[in-house]
């Protein structure tokens, strides 16, 4: 299964008589997608995640933007709940089998949860948070982008996918394009994680992944290297 990335952010003197209002500006600084200008549902879900949700909202008939998000989450305003929404946002997708690129857009889902849910699980994990999609939208495959700073997870593989893949990249041009691609969504990545901090009055943001020892380390390299 494909590593994940991840958004976390602690805000300062968050309450519950703060947290939908700062719920909202989150919600306000994500780079929906151009072809689904709204989010598409909101779960609000009580305790932990094994929970049957209190209530499920599905926005895909309705243009719902984060004022109206807000508004419902507020209806369901206690310290042991969590909010979680549903969206969609543009990025460059490398198709390993067809060997093309695609921008479009990608599952984005994003978390608020209350002091006390999950066993106050916000103090580690923040009370705001994203689940970025495929870490390889920002690292690229088998370690090929600042390859010091990565293992290749395809080495000694016969995968015939993955050899092809290994051998279109052996083009200086189409590995060119693939670094650019990588970059692109870096850099959108960065802009929003930017927008979200001059919104909301953050503690601390943490970018983070299912396979980098530093995700955050890892995306810089990526950046610098030319």
């Amino acid at each position: 299964m494909a590593n994940r990335a991840y958004l976390r952010v602690w805000t300062r003197d968050v309450s519950e008589e703060t947290m939908i209002a700062e719920f909202a500006r989150f919600l306000a600084s994500v780079p929906l997608s151009e072809s689904h200008a709204g989010f598409d549902q909101l779960t609000v879900q009580a305790v932990d995640a094994t929970e049957t949700p209190i209530v499920e909202w599905d926005f895909h008939e309705q243009n719902y933007g984060p004022a109206e998000v807000a508004a419902l989450a507020a209806q369901q305003l206690y310290a042991d709940v969590a909010y979680i929404v549903d969206a969609k946002w543009d990025l460059w997708a490398f198709d390993m089998e067809t060997l093309k690129w695609q921008h479009g857009p990608q599952p984005l889902v994003i978390l608020c949860q209350g002091k006390d849910y999950d066993d106050g699980a916000a103090a580690s994990e923040g009370q705001f948070s994203a689940d970025l999609g495929f870490e390889h939208f920002f690292t690229g495959h088998a370690g090929l982008l600042a390859p010091g700073a990565a293992s290749d997870p395809f080495a000694g593989s016969d995968h015939p996918i993955e050899k092809t893949f290994r051998s279109w990249m052996t083009s200086g041009e189409n590995l060119k394009q693939y670094h650019q691609k990588t970059r692109e969504n870096i850099q959108k990545l960065f802009a929003w994680v930017e927008a979200m901090e001059h919104a909301l009055p953050v503690q601390r943001s943490e970018l983070w992944s299912e396979g980098e020892e530093n995700f955050e380390a890892r995306l810089d390299a990526i950046l610098g290297q030319r």
